[in-house]
């Protein structure tokens, strides 16, 4: 049996796709598994934000082709790049065990303080407008490209602090970097970071993904998606979400913001398997 693997090209998006190889291969060690990477159009067009260039759909592009095509089995993402749609003949098949949510703060190599008279790098509305909260003295500029990329603009001298995920940087073993980690309180993360979802085609079983797939964390990713979903937030929207699970309870907590930029945190609790209804229920009561 031979399973292709589809991944984006970056060192991260290769090193989590290699983290479901290995599920694979634990499973069943006679499975062929063969890698293929590809550059998808988010990354190669860095010089303008997500939101002027047609959004997230931009990172799966490519990789959705060569699953309709036949030339990749699966694929594998950073939920949190996934868009709110997703079609009906390449569902989402395994959802990852979630790392660290949380975003972190890095320093240029070798400073201790922030230097306030260059711009703090962040690619989202959602971290811009909670981290305007945290350090009203602040610029903030957009940043792209990847996880490396990003370091070499932040220790050129572009920036004096750039915010990443966590999860991305622990998972590239660059923990040392990270000058503060920030709690969900300070800043709610983006729907579904730190988790990772194989993609394949409608019909194709997966028995192999059995030691990667975590139902828990699929019940949190639908639940965050859902809320997302209702307020048609995508990558340039201002929109975040956080479920936890406790027993049979979920927790959601949603941040919004409306038209006139008034910011909004709430939450929500219930059955752990109504999360998506309940997701959908907070969205429309923050909106509402």
């Amino acid at each position: 049996m031979k399973v292709v693997v589809g991944s984006r090209e970056s060192k991260l998006a290769v090193i989590q796709s290699e983290m479901v190889i290995r599920a694979i291969k634990e499973y069943d060690d006679n499975i062929d598994v063969e890698l293929v990477t590809m550059k998808t159009t988010g990354d190669i067009i860095l010089d303008k934000t997500l939101d002027k260039i047609g959004g997230k759909g931009l990172f799966v592009k490519e990789l959705d082709k060569a699953l309709m095509d036949k030339r990749a089995d699966l694929t594998v993402h950073s939920l949190k790049d996934m868009p709110m749609e997703v079609p009906e003949d390449l569902p989402l098949l395994a959802f990852s065990n979630r790392e660290d949510p949380r975003d972190a703060f890095i320093l240029p190599a070798g400073a201790s303080e922030i230097d306030f008279s260059k711009p703090i790098g962040c690619s989202s509305l959602r971290r811009k407008l909670q981290l305007e909260k945290l350090f009203p003295q602040a610029s903030f500029k957009p940043i792209r490209g990847n996880v490396q990329t990003r370091l070499k603009k932040l220790d050129s001298g572009e920036y004096g602090a750039i915010v990443l995920a966590y999860a991305g940087i622990k998972r590239l073993g660059l923990e040392e970097r990270v000058s503060r980690l920030f709690s969900i309180e300070e800043i709610l993360p983006a729907a579904c970071q730190g988790i990772l979802v194989v993609q394949g085609r409608a019909g194709y079983e997966v028995p192999y993904l059995a030691g990667f797939a975590d139902e828990e964390t699929k019940l949190i990713a639908l639940a965050e998606r859902s809320y997302v979903r209702t307020l048609d937030g995508g990558c340039s929207s201002p929109v975040a979400a956080y479920a936890c699970i406790d027993g049979e309870e979920i927790t959601i907590q949603g941040f919004y913001v409306d038209e006139e930029e008034n910011q909004y945190i709430d939450s929500i609790k219930g059955s752990k398997y109504e999360g998506e209804a309940l997701g959908k229920e907070l969205a429309l009561r923050m909106k509402g």
